[in-house]
């Protein structure tokens, strides 16, 4: 992927920014333009929480061309607080095993990298279970 299309993809990426309808309301993510709900201009900038709950997951053993060396791994459906469904991959489970209603939270981790060890890094969203505080 070239290098102007992950510098228009970063806020997506890194802040979870998608959109808001200011004619019903509805939070979309990843930005579309039109409210999916009422079919009406939204291109109104809104940022999600980060926050939410495993609403479905599934575990990759064979994994695609740029993601080898990180098989076998969680992706997860994650129902955020403010509606919308988002696919991204578990990190930082340590002992714990996914389970559905389980909250998350969005961290920035690396996704991949594009070519050889001086290849661009890619960096994206991805969801670990809740910190609990002390």
């Amino acid at each position: 992927m070239e290098i102007p299309r992950h510098w228009r993809l970063n806020q997506q990426r890194y802040g979870l920014v998608g959109e808001v309808c200011p004619h019903c309301d509805t939070k979309i993510f990843p930005p579309r333009d039109i409210c999916p709900a009422c079919g009406k201009d939204a291109k109104t900038s809104f940022a999600f929480s980060g926050r939410g709950a495993v609403f479905s997951f599934t575990t990759i053993y064979e994994a695609p061309a740029g993601y080898d060396d990180t098989a076998p791994y969680t992706v997860a459906l994650v129902k955020l607080e403010e509606g919308p469904l988002v696919t991204a991959q578990l990190t930082d489970l340590g002992e714990a095993h996914p389970e559905i209603g389980m909250p998350v939270e969005m961290v920035t981790r690396r996704l991949r990298s594009d070519g050889d060890e001086r290849g661009m890094l890619i960096y994206g969203y991805k969801f670990r279970p809740v910190l609990k505080t002390a």
